[in-house]
C-alpha cells in the first residue's frame, strides 16, 4: 500500500510540475512568436532614411533643413507657397525617433535662394503646419507614429493619417530629405 501511495504521490507531483512548467514554456514561445515583426521592406522610405542616418551620421540628425515642394494653397489659389522641412532623428529614442516638421513660406525665387539659408526660410514660416513623428520603419500610421496638423490657424493637433497624408510624407522623404542627405 505504501508503494502504491508513493507512486500516486510521485505521479501527482510530476503532473503538477508539468502543468506549471509546460504551459509557461508553451505560452512564452507563442507570445514571443506573435511579438516578432516581419523584417522591414528595404524600399520603405522611412527604413532607407533610418539606415542612412544610422550608417552615415551615427544615428543622430539635428536641425536639418530642406526646401521642398511648391504648391497652391486652397485658400489663396493665386498665391504659390513652398514647404520647408526640418528633420531631427535620434535612434536612441524609444518614441518618435524621427521628427519631421513642415512649415510654409511664399514661393522662393532664385535671388532669395542666394541670400537666405533653408533654416532662415524655415524661421520665416513662424509656425509648423504639420509634424510627423515616426518610431519604426513602415508606412505612416503604425503604432508609435503621430501625425499633427494645424488647420485654420489653430495650433497643431492630432489628425487622422489618410492615404493622401501617407503619400505626402513619403514624397517629403523620397524627393527632398533623402536626396539632400545623400548629397552631403
Amino acid at each position: 500500500m505504501k508503494g502504491k501511495l508513493s507512486r500516486i504521490f510521485i505521479a501527482i507531483f510530476l503532473l503538477a510540475a508539468w502543468l506549471v512548467v509546460a504551459p509557461s514554456g508553451f505560452f512564452v514561445g507563442h507570445v514571443a512568436a506573435k511579438d516578432k515583426q516581419p523584417p522591414p521592406d528595404p524600399n520603405d522610405p522611412t527604413y532607407r532614411l533610418f539606415q542612412l542616418l544610422d550608417t552615415k551620421r551615427g544615428g543622430k540628425l539635428s536641425e536639418f533643413y530642406v526646401i521642398a515642394d511648391v504648391y497652391s494653397d486652397a485658400k489663396y489659389p493665386d498665391m504659390q507657397q513652398q514647404h520647408i522641412l526640418r528633420a531631427e532623428y535620434n535612434r536612441e529614442r524609444g518614441f518618435g525617433k524621427l521628427n519631421l516638421h513642415v512649415r510654409s513660406v511664399g514661393k522662393i525665387n532664385s535671388r532669395q535662394l542666394e541670400t537666405y539659408t533653408p533654416k532662415e526660410f524655415y524661421e520665416f514660416g513662424l509656425v509648423d503646419l504639420q509634424r510627423f513623428l515616426k518610431t519604426d520603419p513602415g508606412p505612416l500610421g503604425k503604432p508609435g507614429d503621430v501625425y499633427l496638423r494645424s488647420e485654420d490657424e489653430q495650433p497643431l493637433h492630432s489628425a487622422e493619417v489618410t492615404d493622401d497624408i501617407r503619400k505626402e510624407y513619403e514624397v517629403f522623404l523620397t524627393q527632398y530629405l533623402l536626396p539632400a542627405l545623400e548629397k552631403q
